[in-house]
């Protein structure tokens, strides 16, 4: 038994044929491979992974846990979606919290260890170099976990983490292509200044970052729908 790696901090342990599941729908949400309220067949899904109905069932329990999957009654499951409000709400909240987490971060008493925050902008930059857009746009988001990982708060952490779920779902859905990752540079600049323990800068560089992203998305609209989940997850 394995403990869920898509979104971490949960009690509940998962077998490895489900953990395959997990991180795979979570993975191609990250990249915006797959849009919101896309169904999530438990026949296909059996039939993409090669496991059994319980486990994908299990899966999707978790993954429901995490706000990735809406379970419906007599429905069956989707692939979360959220209206305009609720995409608002989700990008007020990221503005609230992720520049006061910063914040804390240059206070701190003790620095904290920022060289795994190092070695992913490296990640990035070769995504960037090697215009992987699917790498890019999940690095992107993780960015921001890894950022909130390091204060050691582990409830802050999965509420961030959550958060940038969901904004993939909402870029994937209402963004544009310009607006598709966060913008090349800004996650270097604000370990800069994280560095340097400039605690007003940081917080002003975050939400900076947090709102152009917001401002690239068009609430009016959707992109359609991606339905055919053995192509999603690359298994055709």
């Amino acid at each position: 038994m394995t403990q869920p790696t898509a979104m971490g901090g949960d009690s509940y342990t998962s077998s490895p044929e489900e953990q395959i599941v997990v991180d795979s729908i979570y993975r191609v949400v990250m990249e915006q491979r797959i849009a919101p309220k896309t169904k999530l067949s438990e026949a296909k899904l059996c039939e993409t992974f090669g496991v059994g109905r319980m486990r994908v069932r299990r899966a999707l329990l978790l993954l429901a846990s995490q706000g990735i999957v809406d379970l419906k009654s007599n429905r069956g499951a989707f692939i979360a979606g959220l209206n305009p409000k609720e995409a608002n709400d989700v990008f007020t909240s990221r503005m609230l919290i992720e520049p006061q987490l910063v914040n804390g971060l240059c206070i701190a008493t003790q620095s904290p260890d920022v060289s795994m925050l190092e070695e992913h902008i490296k990640l990035e930059h070769a995504a960037r170099t090697n215009s992987d857009r699917s790498h890019i746009i999940r690095l992107s988001g993780e960015f921001h976990v890894k950022l909130a990982s390091i204060s050691e708060n582990s409830v802050l952490t999965r509420i961030i983490r959550e958060l940038v779920t969901k904004t993939s779902l909402i870029v994937g859905l209402l963004g544009d292509s310009g607006h598709s990752s966060c913008p090349d540079g800004d996650h270097a600049n604000i370990l800069a200044a994280i560095k340097k323990g400039e605690p007003k800068l940081t917080e002003k560089l975050v939400f900076e970052h947090l709102q152009h992203i917001h401002s690239g998305l068009d609430l009016s609209k959707s992109k359609p729908l991606k339905s055919d989940l053995a192509k999603v997850f690359g298994m055709e």
